[in-house]
């Protein structure tokens, strides 16, 4: 099994588990809307399951991030990218497809977060 992203209007709508036959022959709806994700790919890197370190096969990465609720899936690029931050400054950067702020705010002590 794998997971694979509803896609309508360009944006994920539902994530789920399920193989390529279900999505085809199911009460999915349309096939073309799902599309396959890696829930282990992130920022173009594939990572070795619940761990923070890259896999030596590379060749599993999968549309550069995992789709979460929400995410813009770009066709033209076969990637999908998580929604804007809020505040200024914010560009999508290739080839990672995460969001960089060009203009981050100086941390201060009000910015620690205490538990």
């Amino acid at each position: 099994m794998t997971y694979f992203a509803k896609i309508e209007n360009g944006i994920v709508t539902d994530v789920i588990r399920i193989t390529q036959e279900e999505v085809n022959t199911g009460n999915w709806g349309n096939p073309t809307q799902w599309v396959e994700t890696s829930y282990n790919t992130r920022g173009g890197i594939y990572y070795i399951p619940n761990t923070d370190t890259p896999d030596p096969d590379q060749s599993l990465a999968l549309r550069v991030n995992y789709a979460g609720l929400g995410y813009t899936f770009d066709a033209a690029n076969n990637v999908f990218y998580a929604p804007k931050p809020d505040g200024d400054g914010w560009t999508i950067s290739a080839p990672t497809w995460l969001w960089v702020n060009s203009n981050p705010s100086p941390v201060t002590d009000t910015d620690t977060v205490r538990a």
